[in-house]
């Protein structure tokens, strides 16, 4: 499904008539096989979006910067945060997929031409490749709102209830198409593949070469609280953390057991294993 600059210009329009924070909650699936398990992320999951991060992406320059432009954030892991300081006191434990692989969506940020492509390139990637299907919202509880405030490159974890952000800091989020199906990832139930349970039998983390402050980012999800869907780790993922992630000193926190060729940390596109676990999620046939 293309979308041409008037059909986004509609979107946007749409987006900016939709802006209203819904109180819907999470209707928890019957079945287990949809929940989303977030307990092991804690409650600061939920807080508030970080100007302070905005400043480090406006001076990031990827041509020059070591790592992706989304390891910059003060959130869970980076880029995980669920823009909601009251959170807490809801469901604070799940997510859910989305049903039947349809996420309905606004385009609430004020993007450039370059920032409209890319979503449109993002969202191209995942309708040719997946069953998953994102639509200009009309009128549904739960969605995701494309935004762009000055707070970095950041997401919530699959369906969560109501609006929930994607938010695109312009320009450094809106640089790589890559950085875009990251955080879209991330809205349809993707956590980062470094932080696997079984990730040390295929990665050594370097702890002393870690930002002090950041050393939870590199915590393992427990046994059991997330779902590889039988997909071998993948070094290439469009979810791995590069090799340098939260570095103090500039040397690589991240060090592969097994050899790797390509690079770690890539935001071109899906790897094949990226492919094999959404489509397994969602079911694709």
């Amino acid at each position: 499904m293309m979308f041409s600059a008037r059909r986004l210009g509609f979107v946007l329009a749409i987006g900016c008539l939709a802006l209203e924070r819904s109180s819907a909650k999470v209707i928890l699936s019957d079945d287990p096989d949809d929940l989303i398990d977030l307990s092991h992320l804690g409650p600061e999951l939920y807080g508030e979006p970080d100007e302070a991060v905005g400043k480090l992406v406006a001076n990031f320059n990827p041509d020059t910067d070591a790592g992706n432009v989304e390891e910059l954030g003060s959130y869970i892991e980076g880029d995980i945060l669920i823009d909601r300081p009251d959170g807490r006191n809801g469901v604070a434990n799940n997510a859910n997929r989305w049903p039947n692989g349809v996420v309905p969506f606004v385009i609430a940020g004020n993007f450039d031409a370059k920032g409209m492509q890319l979503i449109e390139e993002a969202i191209n990637q995942y309708h040719t490749k997946t069953c998953i299907r994102f639509k200009p919202r009309m009128g549904e509880k739960n969605y995701i709102a494309f935004e762009s405030s000055n707070s970095g490159c950041w997401s919530s974890v699959g369906m969560i209830g109501g609006k929930q952000s994607v938010n695109l800091q312009i320009p450094g989020c809106t640089t790589l198409v890559g950085t875009v199906m990251h955080e879209m990832m991330h809205a349809v139930g993707f956590l980062h593949e470094q932080n696997r349970e079984d990730r040390d039998s295929y990665v050594r983390i370097r702890t002393q070469n870690i930002k002090p402050g950041t050393e939870t980012n590199f915590d393992k999800a427990k046994k059991d609280s997330t779902n590889s869907f039988g997909v071998e780790y993948d070094y290439g993922s469009i979810m791995h953390y590069s090799e340098n992630a939260f570095s103090v000193n500039g040397k690589p926190t991240i060090e592969a057991k097994k050899t790797f060729t390509g690079e770690m940390g890539q935001r071109t596109g899906f790897s094949k294993r990226d492919l094999a676990k959404i489509n397994l999620m969602y079911k694709c046939k």
